[in-house]
């Protein structure tokens, strides 16, 4: 594995498990403020996360590298509303998705086929993960300050569950 590649992986699965870190902090944000379907919502998106996370792992073990975990930074703890949460959630995922586009143009310089075919399931992934908090914040500016609008948003996304893997598909 070239080792500007596994540099860049080894950074990346870092920014996988703060995700991971950021989204439980999410999630108990939430659970102290009574949303526990939000807060369940992002349960799910830790172990995500997680499971992300140990791909890269998996994929620099498998090629032969030496995967360096870093120290996790502590991630923002308060919200100033569930709105504003997701909000930065969504943010968060275009960071992520621009990271994963960095890591593709790296791999397709290096001619690394083996990165870039690993890194196109994380492209489509963050079309998903983007799409998902995009959705959300749509639905949590729609209802506004309406308590009722909020609880059934909060409803709704407690009855998030992890998806089991496809067929053929890497965990």
């Amino acid at each position: 594995m070239d080792k500007k590649i596994e540099k860049a992986f080894n950074e990346h699965l870092n920014a996988e498990f703060y995700s991971s870190y950021l989204y439980l902090s999410m999630a108990n944000y939430f659970a102290y403020h009574n949303l526990e379907g939000m807060a369940q919502w992002m349960r799910v998106q830790v172990e995500e996360e997680r499971i992300h996370g140990m791909k890269f792992i998996d994929f620099i073990n498998d090629r032969g590298g030496r995967v360096v975990l870093e120290q996790i930074d502590q991630p923002k703890t308060d919200w100033a509303s569930p709105l504003d949460a997701f909000r930065d959630a969504y943010e968060h995922e275009c960071h992520i998705s621009k990271r994963i586009n960095q890591l593709v143009d790296l791999a397709i310089k290096d001619n690394d086929h083996a990165a870039n075919t690993f890194l196109q399931w994380f492209v489509s992934e963050q079309v998903e993960e983007e799409a998902a908090a995009q959705a959300i914040v749509g639905k949590l500016e729609l209802v506004k300050d309406n308590s009722m609008g909020l609880l059934m948003i909060d409803q709704q996304l407690g009855t998030r569950t992890l998806a089991a893997p496809a067929a053929g598909a890497a965990e």
